[in-house]
């Protein structure tokens, strides 16, 4: 099973995956994919571990040789998928959590749809959104947290495409929500 979990930039996705995979009951099924991208690596990140950081012709070659399912430029950064990564998961019985865009989460329920959930993390508000993005780095201009509000305001008008929609007003509620749906759909999708 494939869960795609998209929102917009700050509205807690990293954290909340990063919770269900620690959850005991999940944690032996559960592995979260990691993506390319040839955006640059953040203080706290490390290759292979939160991305596999490529430069863009590297990228591009991988693309070519058909080695990323789907992928995205954001902010000027392309971010992909790789192919070997979910395949060879899911050969193992493994369930994968997936962090993309929309086109993402459309791209990969066209490749697997019978083994694809949608879900969207919708922030409390626009308001507690822009604090999150402005106070996640003090680096973040005030052009970006610009860009990345307006794409948030899109992206919202999107998340009815989805299976299902988490709100994350308080951390641990949202965590449960998220639970609750994946352990629903690896049950009910078995066999």
């Amino acid at each position: 099973m494939i869960f795609v979990v998209s929102g917009p930039s700050g509205s807690g996705k990293t954290t909340l995956l990063d919770t269900l995979l620690k959850d005991a009951q999940l944690k032996k099924t559960l592995v979260k994919s990691v993506s390319f991208t040839t955006r640059p690596m953040r203080s706290a990140e490390k290759d292979k571990r939160d991305y596999f950081f490529l430069s863009r012709d590297e990228f591009k070659r991988r693309l070519k040789s058909k080695k990323i399912l789907e992928w995205t430029r954001y902010l000027g950064y392309y971010y992909g998928t790789p192919k070997e990564f979910v395949d060879s998961f899911l050969a193992k019985g493994r369930h994968i959590l997936l962090c993309l865009d929309f086109k993402g989460a459309c791209q990969i329920k066209k490749l697997y749809p019978k083994n694809t959930v949608t879900i969207f993390i919708k922030p409390p508000s626009i308001d507690a959104l822009k604090l999150r993005i402005a106070g996640r780095c003090s680096r973040t201009k005030e052009e970006e947290v610009k860009k990345r509000l307006d794409l948030a305001r899109q992206e919202l008008l999107l998340a009815k495409e989805y299976d299902y929609f988490v709100r994350n007003i308080a951390l641990e509620k949202a965590a449960n929500s998220l639970r609750r749906i994946v352990l629903k759909e690896s049950n009910s999708r078995k066999g």
